[in-house]
């Protein structure tokens, strides 16, 4: 048999599986466009996670029916928040709108939240800063996030003390900034925070400093298992520049 017309064989076969399991949207039309090839990723993105059941398929999955359709979890949440307004409905929505970048959506819906008697809670606030930080707004990013620690002074967050260190640095409060990536570097579990001290360093024409900041996670990673060096691979290679000047 030509080998085209296995090819359309097979993505008739998995179009109709796509149908029968309620994948139609995307999958039909992936497969469809993108003849064997849609039929592959399909077979990837699908199949293979529900047959192992792996966190890694399900993981790859997810990627890939994100890339697909980006916007298509934002619908489903937006759809459950419209039919049940619940807290944990609109935290999801809220947090799905901040990976998009819907950063004033993401503030309103954290703010509505706060307003909340049970939605009285540092997460919430945490995200309202985080929201107020991508739309730019630092100085009301640094008030949540120290009323944040006003209200909650138990509540730790690594996360939440490099973005209060970043607000610092978007409000022009330098110093302020290098202290607390100073601070967060000593447990972040990361290089991040000390990269961005590196590089506000540099900013400021502290140029020994920055290099010498740069320097020392450099050796620091260099040191750390394979793995690690894979999952700080944009942080190293930053600094990696800084360190050579």
């Amino acid at each position: 048999m030509p080998i085209y017309l296995l090819i359309f064989a097979f993505d008739v076969v998995l179009m109709i599986h796509a149908i029968k399991t309620g994948r139609f949207s995307p999958w039909f039309y992936v497969i469809l466009m993108l003849p064997g090839l849609g039929g592959a990723i399909y077979v990837v993105a699908e199949l293979i996670p529900e047959w192992t059941g792996s966190h890694e398929g399900r993981k790859a999955r997810q990627q890939i029916a994100s890339a697909l359709n980006p916007m298509g979890k934002y619908r489903a949440l937006a759809d459950q928040l419209a039919i049940v307004d619940t807290i944990s409905n609109r935290a999801a929505l809220a947090q799905e709108a901040l990976n998009l970048g819907r950063f004033d959506e993401a503030r309103e819906h954290y703010h509505m939240i706060l307003e909340r008697p049970l939605g009285d809670e540092p997460a919430y606030m945490l995200g309202k800063a985080r929201a107020e930080y991508g739309m730019n707004r630092f100085a009301d990013g640094i008030a949540s996030l120290e009323e944040l620690k006003a209200r909650w002074p138990d509540f730790q967050s690594a996360d939440g003390h490099l973005l209060y260190a970043m607000a610092l640095e978007g409000a022009g409060r330098n110093d302020e900034a290098l202290s607390n990536y100073q601070g967060v570097g000593a447990y972040f579990p990361g290089a991040e925070p000390r990269v961005r001290q590196a590089q506000l360093l540099a900013r400021l024409g502290r140029a020994e400093e920055a290099r010498k900041v740069a320097a020392d996670v450099v050796l620091t990673l260099g040191r750390a298992a394979a793995y690690v060096r894979r999952n700080q691979k944009q942080w190293l290679s930053e600094a990696k520049k800084l360190a050579a000047g």
